[in-house]
């Protein structure tokens, strides 16, 4: 029997409904990569299951040529992918010396360039690679050059799902619609970086509210913006040398807390107010990695100059160095570029830039396997990811060996492109997103053959 017409349309009402409820709730975090170490902030996806085995043959779904330099994190939302680069344009300014005839000012020998830079952001097509929109937030000469394996975009973007916010550092802060229409614009000064190893540092954005941190020749700082107005709500000084850890935000203890990792102190911010909830030290310098969340507990380590791990109490206030508040500490085998990977009660971390990995109990700090040579990884700036049971790592020479989520060392395959890799993988749904030093990958499974 057929349903009468006001029915029918009451039904399609209803079902289409439904429909949107799914779709509602496939439009959320856990489905995407949305930020620097994804939905979690660990590392881990809770839903992607890409492919365990890819070559440049093989189960390459797309690949696109990306103009510049970048070694960010792309980042996913729905049918989108978004990248930062920054692209030389060549055009010289005559007032600045080629860098060949500027005289040694650090370390590293570091120069400034004497070429004006396109900051841009690029939107591309999830399932084609297809370039959607890009758009340049400013184009200027940088102040000061940066280590031969950082450039001017390596922060990731973040995305609340409404809106993109892209950080170039010193060359400033840009908020865009999805679709491409740029909200506002913030110039936040810039930064003088010790040896001018350039900046990285990722934004972080939680309930409105976007959070960057600044660590650099003492002069740094924490300043937390409106999301709707670019407007600061509060910034703080801090006293740290060159570190470049993306902070974690967290809810605990019924406060909202912004954990910070750099060499002075570990801190936990009050989002709210700035104010300091509690500190400690114990890492080395030049802090990298990004904290990670273990229940109460927040796990921060780092490897320039020596090793260094701890799980830090998030219950606490005031200056905890020096009191027996840690839950564990190590000091071995921690990475310096790579962050740490927490993968249901397993942290894995790579030791230095080595292709040398750890696998702890996170709960415990006793180590469960390890060290364990990585095969044919010998260096690696790209941080480990998790999804499906899996551990996927990526090492600068293109090789990503794949270890089954286990307290063993197990190999499950290793896969080969040829291409150099810094970037972090990005993983959503079937695929994997790969930035090489000249190409976006996306790696899935070719159901055709």
């Amino acid at each position: 029997m057929s349903i009468p017409c006001p029915q029918r349309t009451l039904w399609a009402l209803c079902l289409l409904l439904l429909v949107s409820s799914k779709l509602a709730v496939c439009d959320g975090p856990a489905e995407n990569w949305h930020q620097w170490r994804g939905p979690l902030a660990n590392g881990v996806s809770p839903t992607a299951n890409p492919p365990t085995t890819w070559s440049e043959e093989k189960n390459v779904k797309w690949k696109v040529e990306i103009d510049g330099q970048g070694t960010s994190t792309p980042i996913v939302w729905n049918d989108r992918v978004f990248l930062l680069t920054a692209i030389d344009t060549g055009r010289k300014d005559p007032s600045i010396p080629d860098p060949e005839d500027q005289p040694k000012t650090n370390f590293f020998n570091i120069k400034r360039p004497n070429t004006s830079f396109d900051f841009v952001t690029l939107c591309l097509d999830r399932h084609t690679g297809r370039e959607l929109w890009r758009r340049t937030a400013t184009t200027k000469i940088p102040h000061e050059g940066t280590h031969q394996d950082n450039d001017f975009a390596s922060a990731s973007p973040t995305t609340d799902g409404e809106r993109i916010y892209c950080w170039f550092g010193s060359a400033g802060l840009v908020c865009y619609t999805l679709d491409g229409q740029q909200l506002w614009q913030r110039q936040l000064g810039e930064a003088a970086v010790g040896s001018s190893l350039g900046e990285g540092c990722s934004p972080v954005v939680h309930a409105g509210q976007l959070v960057l941190v600044r660590d650099h020749s003492h002069r740094g700082s924490i300043e937390v913006l409106d999301c709707l107005t670019g407007k600061t709500q509060w910034k703080k000084s801090r006293d740290e040398d060159n570190a470049w850890a993306t902070p974690l935000v967290v809810e605990h203890s019924g406060r909202t807390q912004v954990i910070t990792a750099a060499t002075n102190f570990v801190r936990s911010y009050d989002l709210e107010n700035g104010d300091v909830i509690w500190q400690c030290g114990g890492l080395t310098g030049n802090v990298t990695p990004c904290p990670v969340l273990d229940g109460d507990y927040v796990i921060c380590m780092s490897g320039y100059q020596g090793y260094a791990a701890a799980a830090f109490p998030l219950g606490r206030q005031g200056d905890l160095s020096g009191a027996s508040s840690t839950r564990w500490t190590l000091d071995r085998g921690t990475p310096y570029v790579p962050s740490p990977l927490i993968y249901d009660g397993l942290l894995y971390f790579t030791q230095s830039n080595a292709g040398i990995l750890r696998c702890l109990d996170a709960e415990t700090g006793q180590i469960l396997y390890g060290p364990e040579r990585l095969g044919d990884l010998n260096n690696i700036y790209a941080s480990p990811v998790g999804c499906a049971g899996r551990v996927y790592i990526t090492g600068r020479n293109g090789a990503t060996i794949v270890l089954k989520r286990s307290q063993k060392f197990e190999v499950l395959a290793t896969n080969y492109l040829e291409e150099r890799f810094d970037a972090s993988p990005a993983i959503a749904g079937k695929q994997m997103f790969l930035r090489g030093a000249q190409h976006l990958y996306c790696i899935e499974e070719d159901v055709t053959h």
